[in-house]
Order: C-alpha cells, then sequence, then structure tokens
C-alpha cells in the first residue's frame, strides 16, 4: 500500500467516490474523506472503499485555519466538494462554500508545497457565446448564467490574478453521468432520470426547444462517463506539474434524443417521447449546447479513449441502473 497521504474533499460524493475506488485500485488507501453526509444516502457511496479517516467538511475547515495540516505530509489535496445545486439562489452560502473554502483550501496548499486539484465546473461558460476553451487567456470575459456558475467562476478569476493558478490545477466538469450520484436529487444526470421515467410510465419528458435552430429534443451537450473523468482527473495527479484550468469532457455532442433512445435501447424497449415546456425560472438560464474543447489536454498527453457515449449509458444502465449498484460493488475496469 502507498503511504502518500491524500486529502479528498467531497469524497462521499458523486465524482469523489469514484475518484476513491479508483485510487485504491492504484493502491493508495492513506486517504482522509472530507464532506458534509446530512440526512442522505450520500454515505452508501464509501461502502467498500478504504480510508483512513473522515472529517465533516466545517471540522476540517477549522483544522486547515488552525494550520493543523502543515504536519500531515499530504501528497495531493482534490477538492471536489461544493454544493453542485446549479438550482441554488442562496448567494451567501455559494459564496461561501464555493469560493471561499477552495480559496483558503489553495493558498494552504501552496504554503505547504501540496499539490492541489480543484474542481470548476462548465457552468463558468454560460450560455457558450463565448465559446468552451479552458484558454485562460479568455477566462475573464465568460458570463455564468447563476451564481452557481458564478461562484465557481469567481475562483477561477482570483487564482489567474493572484498568481495561482501557476501553482494548481483547476477542473472544468461538464454533464458527468455514472454510478453513485443516487443521492443527488434532481442534479442527478438525465440519464438515471430518463431509466426511472421509463421504468415508471414507459415514456420520457423532454423540453421543448424555443431556439429555432434546434428543434425539440435535439439540443445538445457533452456527456462524459465518471469513468472517463475519473481517468482525466487522475492524469493530473500523476503529472503534477500541470497547472492551470483544464476542460474535463469527451469533446463530442449528443443531443437530448439520442440519450434518451439509447436509454430505451439498454432497457430493451421501444422509445417513446414527450416534449414539455421548460419551467420558467430556468427558462432564461437554459443552455441549448455544450462542448467541451479537449485540444489542451490532449496536446498535454492524454491519450486515453473517450468511452462511446453508447456503450457507457448500456454500462451504466445494465451494470449498476438495473439493480442499484455501487461502484464499489462492481469491478472498476476500462470498457473495450
Amino acid at each position: 500500500m502507498k503511504k502518500d497521504l491524500i486529502i479528498l474533499t467531497g469524497g462521499a460524493g458523486f465524482i469523489g467516490s469514484n475518484l476513491l475506488y479508483a485510487l485504491n485500485i492504484r493502491g493508495y488507501t492513506n486517504i482522509i474523506v472530507v464532506d458534509s453526509l446530512g440526512k442522505t444516502e450520500k454515505w452508501k457511496n464509501l461502502r467498500g472503499l478504504d480510508f483512513t479517516e473522515y472529517y465533516e467538511k466545517n471540522r476540517f475547515r477549522e483544522l486547515v485555519k488552525e494550520d493543523k495540516i502543515s504536519s500531515w505530509n499530504i501528497k495531493t489535496i482534490f477538492h471536489l466538494g461544493a454544493c453542485s445545486d446549479t438550482t441554488e439562489d442562496d448567494a451567501d452560502y455559494l459564496m461561501n462554500n464555493n469560493f471561499g473554502y477552495t480559496k483558503l483550501l489553495a493558498e494552504a496548499a501552496v504554503k505547504n508545497n501540496i499539490q492541489f486539484i480543484y474542481a470548476s465546473s462548465a457552468a463558468t461558460y454560460g450560455d457558450g457565446s463565448r465559446g468552451f476553451s479552458d484558454n485562460e487567456e479568455y477566462l475573464e470575459t465568460l458570463r455564468p448564467l447563476n451564481i452557481y456558475g458564478y461562484s465557481k467562476h469567481l475562483f477561477d478569476v482570483y487564482a489567474k490574478k493572484t498568481g495561482l493558478l501557476n501553482k494548481i490545477t483547476g477542473l472544468k466538469f461538464f454533464n458527468v453521468f455514472g454510478p453513485n450520484e443516487y443521492h443527488k436529487g434532481n442534479m442527478r444526470s438525465f440519464i438515471i432520470k430518463a431509466y426511472e421515467q421509463i421504468i415508471k410510465t414507459g415514456k420520457v419528458k423532454l423540453f421543448k426547444s424555443y431556439n429555432p435552430e434546434y428543434k425539440d429534443g435535439e439540443q445538445l451537450r457533452d456527456f462524459i462517463y465518471v469513468k472517463d473523468a475519473v481517468n482525466m482527473v487522475l492524469f493530473f495527479f500523476d503529472n503534477n506539474i500541470l497547472t492551470g484550468i483544464f476542460n474535463i469532457g469527451s469533446g463530442k455532442t449528443t443531443s437530448w434524443n439520442t440519450l434518451v433512445k439509447q436509454v430505451f435501447e439498454s432497457v430493451g424497449k421501444k422509445p417513446v417521447i414527450k416534449y414539455i415546456d421548460i419551467p420558467q425560472n430556468i427558462k432564461s438560464q437554459y443552455q441549448y449546447l455544450t462542448k467541451a474543447d479537449i485540444s489542451k489536454i490532449r496536446k498535454l498527453g492524454y491519450d486515453k479513449d473517450i468511452t462511446d457515449f453508447k456503450v457507457a449509458v448500456k454500462d451504466y444502465v445494465v451494470n449498476y441502473l438495473t439493480d442499484n449498484r455501487y461502484i464499489a460493488e462492481k469491478k472498476y475496469r476500462d470498457l473495450k
């Protein structure tokens, strides 16, 4: 077993628990998980995973403020813990949780010469009119559509202006889906929502399009399987000299119609789709296209293939959703 100490905030969460499992497979178990479990079933994501300690997020924050971690001999801090609810409207909470906490940890990591990898978000790109390039030259030009995206964007900009971004690594996750997202409520991927609708009603509801450039259900997203997202995170873990902002996505687009049809196919049923109005509270924030530019990570040497979308959906539906399995209950493997 490898003795290097790793801190993983958000370790009980969706991407965090998948990353924790991948680290375990590599032989890393000296890991401190930081999270806030509350009254959810997020704790189930940790079953079967190996780590040495668990801290509630506020307690860990105090330890960082007191400079206790300076004596812990930490190799890497993965900061994936944050409020990921794009509909959250409590600006003070988001600024404290997503901006303030990240700032505290990043500065402590740099001070103690600890590798720091944190989760930004594709929500920072706003409506996409300014593109989806992770070239830091364009960072300040981005205009997020909601306070969640802005709270993430604000730290990215802060890190650039203060020079922190030259010493840490920020990852902009696009639409990630896969096992261990069961606890996320309305923030779960649409793959699991579509699966549940099919099992319950035999049909799936999709939003109508209010943009003449897109037909109903033909709005486009960059979907990436969590196993691929974790592989990308580990690429930066292995190459700690790679700092700055990077996109974590497939670099491809898939329509909602294609997504739904693939879920239907995975459960062996013919597709039945009903198009409904977009709720007024999210209509102005709705994105018609997201597509990660992953040329930057490719040029730096990331050469793994991205799992074909249809293959990924089938793996997720058949090997996890059908039996409500968690990542540690199924062999973690590269898909052929």
